[in-house]
């Protein structure tokens, strides 16, 4: 699918865990090997690391943009909802809708992910791709659309070994969610995702097709939250909402004082 970026030269071969910002991890990575990248780097020295590519040659550029003709569009199209309010008014709204739903009813998946290895703590493998949309880099988990005869769930491993090489072990699949309700009737299910690493393993090859760029970031779930608000500072750079939110109801449940 077209939600996915190439292998950056920033990893090396085998599983890329980014440090927790303490200062132990920092003492850790200033002894640490030659073939360290940032990805291990301490939070003074944090880099995105799309910036390090090895296949780019240039930062991305919109050249143009322009009305799309309905008739054209091969993806999404515009319609009009004329509709009845609460109260037995009339009213209109203009809806985004999606041209590839399948027999699942759904649009898209998205794969909330644990990593487990044996020597590192259980961390989460994030996606960084640019969005001409946005004319950004976004951080998300790894999502796609689901094909026509797919489920949810058969789309969520087959999106997941594509994204990022490994075979992952499907835990849950969330109720139908809206994507982005006020403007489209897109909508989505979230996977929770297991992964399980063994000592020695070599970073698997991704299975991208043309166009995708797709990053790969493994990072400790204990610090998801803070690596989110780190990435949020870069330049051209957003958190995608749903991984955010995730990150934050994390911090939430640790930090509230209501139950």
């Amino acid at each position: 699918m077209q939600h996915s970026l190439g292998c950056s030269a920033c990893f090396t071969r085998a599983h890329r865990f980014v440090t927790p910002l303490t200062s132990a991890s920092t003492s850790a990575s200033a002894s640490a090997s030659a073939s360290s990248n940032l990805l291990f780097s301490s939070r003074s020295r944090f880099r995105p690391p799309f910036r390090m590519s090895h296949d780019k040659t240039q930062e991305p550029v919109i050249n143009k943009v322009s009305d799309l003709p309905i008739d054209q569009a091969k993806w999404v199209t515009l319609k009009r909802v004329d509709y009845t309010d609460q109260v037995g008014k009339q009213r209109t709204w203009e809806v985004a809708t999606r041209k590839t739903r399948g027999k699942a009813g759904v649009d898209a998946v998205a794969m909330g992910n644990i990593l487990l290895h044996p020597s590192r703590p259980a961390s989460t493998l994030l996606v960084i791709q640019y969005r001409p949309p946005l004319d950004s880099y976004t951080i998300e988990w790894p999502a796609g659309l689901i094909d026509a005869e797919e489920t949810a769930e058969q789309a969520a491993v087959r999106e997941f070994k594509e994204e990022t090489g490994y075979d992952c072990r499907v835990l849950s699949m969330s109720p139908v969610q809206a994507a982005d309700p006020g403007m489209s009737d897109a909508n989505m299910q979230m996977a929770m995702v297991e992964v399980q690493l063994k000592e020695g393993d070599e970073e698997p090859e991704q299975r991208l097709e043309d166009g995708e760029h797709i990053q790969r970031v493994v990072v400790p779930l204990s610090e998801l939250y803070d690596r989110l608000v780190e990435y949020s500072k870069a330049e051209r750079t957003i958190v995608a909402a749903k991984l955010f939110h995730f990150a934050a109801g994390m911090r939430f449940a640790q930090t509230q004082k209501y139950f």
